[in-house]
């Protein structure tokens, strides 16, 4: 009858595989001889000195490690949530608008009542902005065309940790040094995530979680430019060919019979 293979080492099997590091890398990795197949097989334990490497460069939860936890990582990244929120007259949270100017200075000062006070605010009376604290950034640079032209606004929602933000979406990330507008993609590493442009001539972002200080989920923007672009009116003409050639076969159709 085959050995039933332990808890701790499917497990450590599986966060390998989540790496994609082959069994003699991740033996590097941990020091742990020259493969941990042993290791995999349940012919040989997990020391401490190995848990303790799991838990240092990846935040492995021990507990998770040995079946004892449903949380696979150990919590990394810190509040997110907005550091200072204004009212208005009627007690109603004002949306803050963070013009391209002001982002520099935004990335510095979020914990800075005073320099708040500068900012643009208003509040918008419509249900998608009851729930949850929301801020208002203008659009730098053409990293985000062509979903998000340049100088456009976009409005997020407040989101409390990474653990909580919905992976491939956009957001606003701000850093000590940044406010950057990308879609947010959550990696292997609880330590690391990936910023990615939609415009594909910028590189991706390798964002270290715990310089992340705010995160926003964008879930609308504000734009000026009303014109149709050419490839929309491309494709409208194409969708009106296409409604055109179904409508003379439904008629052909409707005569042969």
């Amino acid at each position: 009858m085959a050995q039933e293979i332990p808890t701790e080492a499917r497990r450590f099997k599986q966060v390998r595989e989540d790496l994609g590091k082959t069994q003699s890398e991740f033996a590097a990795l941990l020091d742990a001889g020259s493969s941990t197949a042993d290791i995999e097989r349940g012919k040989k334990k997990i020391t401490g000195r190995i848990v303790t490497e799991l838990l240092r460069q990846w935040r492995v939860n021990p507990l998770w490690l040995y079946g004892n936890s449903y949380n696979k990582y150990l919590e990394t990244s810190a509040d997110t949530s907005p550091k200072i929120i204004t009212m208005d007259s009627q007690e109603r949270e004002n949306m803050i608008m963070v013009p391209i100017k002001a982002s520099a200075g935004y990335a510095s000062n979020v914990q800075d009542t005073d320099w708040y006070n500068d900012l643009p605010a208003f509040h918008i009376p419509l249900p998608q902005y009851k729930e949850g604290s929301y801020r208002a950034f203008q659009v730098k640079g053409d990293s985000m065309l062509p979903v998000l032209l340049p100088q456009e606004w976009v409005m997020g929602r407040a989101v409390e940790s990474l653990r909580m933000a919905n992976d491939n979406r956009i957001h606003v990330v701000v850093t000590s040094d940044s406010v950057l507008v990308k879609k947010l993609r959550k990696t292997t590493s609880p330590q690391e995530v990936h910023l990615i442009s939609l415009n594909r001539d910028y590189p991706v972002i390798e964002q270290p979680v715990a310089d992340i200080k705010e995160l926003w989920e964008v879930n609308s923007k504000l734009s000026f430019d009303l014109d149709v672009h050419q490839g929309e009116e491309a494709m409208i003409t194409l969708k009106q060919g296409l409604d055109s050639l179904r409508a003379e076969i439904a008629n052909i159709k409707k005569g042969a019979s």
